[in-house]
């Protein structure tokens, strides 16, 4: 399922001890790039709109460098692969952000849902599961999915056919 997402990374970065070490388990962009990395890869192969708007999101909500993020990013890979479930992510990320933090990490899950057009129901399910770990109530994990489809819809559509143009 991430076999398309990581030799996406593999092109852009080279994997070695370097990469492996760039974020360790503690920080919570790296908890919150997992659960990112996971949202992206539910409905099979991740698409370049996704892509795209992934790396958009980490470089742009954590103020990275591309460099960076794609370390960021292949290391989120790593640690999401060997991950057994959500909760060690969100334990991190409940440890070091706040509510507002929190709430953003959640918009940011949805806008990734959004970003090939579709919002299949294992995609729903996790948003749903995760929010519900970092203690965002379900009125705002919807309110956010309504603002997130609603941004969505009024953006131009992109040569994917998805809203890809504001990424």
């Amino acid at each position: 399922m991430l076999d398309g997402l990581r030799q996406f990374i593999a092109d852009i970065v080279s994997p070695d001890a370097e990469t492996d070490r760039a974020f360790d388990d503690g920080d919570y962009r790296l908890a919150a790039t997992a659960l990112l990395v996971h949202v992206v890869s539910l409905d099979g192969e991740p698409t370049p709109a996704e892509k795209l708007k992934l790396h958009s999101l980490i470089e742009s909500r954590f103020q990275l460098d591309p460099g960076t993020a794609d370390r960021l990013i292949a290391s989120a890979m790593r640690v999401e692969g060997e991950a057994v479930d959500l909760y060690h992510f969100t334990s991190v990320i409940m440890r070091s952000v706040n509510e507002e933090g929190r709430l953003r990490i959640v918009e940011m899950m949805w806008e990734l849902v959004y970003a090939d057009g579709q919002v299949s129901e294992f995609e729903d399910n996790v948003v749903w599961r995760a929010a519900d770990l970092l203690g965002i109530s379900s009125r705002d994990r919807i309110d956010l999915k309504h603002r997130v489809a609603e941004k969505q819809a009024e953006l131009p559509k992109g040569p994917w056919g998805t809203a890809d143009a504001a990424i």
